[in-house]
C-alpha cells in the first residue's frame, strides 16, 4: 500500500475546491459562462443539476485527483519537486488534454485558458500542500 498523508490530501482537496469557487465565481464567472454556453437565450441553456450533486461529486473527483497525485509524489516529496510536478501535471497533462478536446469540440481558446489555468493552479496547489505537509 502506498504511503501518503491523508490529512494533507484532504487539505489539498479543500484548498482546490475553494480555489475553484473563487476562480469560477469571483474572477471568471461572466467570461467562463459566456464562453461555455455562448450567447444562448436563457431557455436554451443546459438545465443545471442540483447544486448538492454538482458540489459533492466535484469534491469527490478533486479528492481522487489529490490522492493519486500524493501517491505519485510519494510520502515525503521535496517542496520544489512537488510544486514543479504539480505545475507540470496541470499544464502539461491536464491542460494539453483539455486543449485536444476543446479543439475537436470547437471550444474557444479563452475557455481553454480559463479552465487550463484553474487546473494548472489546482495541481500546483496540490504540490504545495503535499510538499509542505509530510
Amino acid at each position: 500500500m502506498p504511503e501518503f498523508n491523508i490529512l494533507a490530501v484532504i487539505a489539498a482537496s479543500v484548498g482546490s475546491f475553494l480555489l475553484g469557487g473563487v476562480w469560477y465565481s469571483a474572477i471568471f464567472q461572466k467570461p467562463w459562462a459566456r464562453e461555455a454556453w455562448g450567447p444562448l437565450e436563457e431557455s436554451h441553456r443546459p438545465k443545471p443539476k442540483h447544486p448538492g450533486v454538482v458540489f459533492g461529486v466535484s469534491f469527490v473527483l478533486i479528492f481522487i485527483a489529490a490522492l493519486v497525485f500524493a501517491v505519485f509524489l510519494g510520502p515525503a516529496p521535496e517542496l520544489g519537486f512537488a510544486i514543479g510536478a504539480g505545475a507540470s501535471a496541470g499544464l502539461c497533462w491536464v491542460a494539453t488534454s483539455f486543449g485536444v478536446n476543446y479543439l475537436f469540440c470547437g471550444r474557444s481558446a479563452k475557455l481553454w485558458l480559463i479552465d487550463a489555468g484553474y487546473n494548472t493552479l489546482q495541481f500546483t496547489l496540490f504540490g504545495l500542500v503535499l510538499g509542505l505537509w509530510h
